[in-house]
């Protein structure tokens, strides 16, 4: 039951988006189009679970045992622009109409804080292996879910009159915040899961 109210918790209530405002750019960036935002996606829950199973690693056996615990951010960073490599390799390679659509966005995943912000969140929250991986793989999915559902209000955009003054990333900033109040309705229900143990 701990791993069900860690996985609901990360998807919908504290989700890393949302509730965190962590990764805005490609979430505003790669929401335009179906296809290019569950690539998206799909590229960021790959990266998330990987880099948190690596930074996780390294903290734990290298930067805590050396005490060089104030290197985090730069070895993080370093690790994510490793993986963000692989993975843009991989895509170009098996993948090239995604590869192309994701264009730029691709390699700002290295700079997404969602990806660092997950990371550093699995090594402060002292998570085990274990729920450091379903952590990293509920709050990326919590990433993709909210791209996927701003895509899809986004794709509605094409036949809706908009005011000129909040047409683009405006209207998409509004968007966005108010699916964040919407994600706000689960607030408690971790609470509740937790009371049924």
């Amino acid at each position: 039951m701990e791993y069900v109210v860690l996985v609901i918790t990360a998807i919908l209530i504290k989700n890393i988006l949302l509730a965190e405002y962590l990764g805005n750019c490609p979430f505003i960036g790669t929401s335009k189009k179906m296809s290019t935002a569950i690539g998206m996606g799909m590229a960021v829950i790959f990266t998330i679970a990987l880099a948190g199973a690596l930074t996780w690693a390294i903290q734990k056996y290298a930067l805590n045992p050396l005490n060089l615990g104030y290197l985090q951010t730069i070895v993080f960073i370093l690790v994510i622009a490793a993986l963000v490599q692989l993975v843009e390799f991989f895509l170009k390679k098996s993948v090239p109409p995604l590869y192309k659509a994701l264009g730029i966005f691709l390699p700002l995943i290295t700079t997404n804080c969602a990806v660092l912000g997950i990371a550093v969140l699995n090594i402060r929250r002292d998570y085990n292996f274990l729920e450091m991986l379903v952590f990293s793989i509920a709050g990326s999915t919590g990433f993709s879910l909210a791209l996927i559902l701003m895509t899809g209000i986004r794709e509605r955009y094409e036949i809706t009159d908009i005011p000129r003054p909040l047409q683009g990333t405006a209207i998409s900033l509004i968007t966005a915040g108010l699916m964040a109040m919407a994600f706000l309705g689960f607030s408690g229900v971790d609470t509740a899961l937790k009371a049924l143990q």
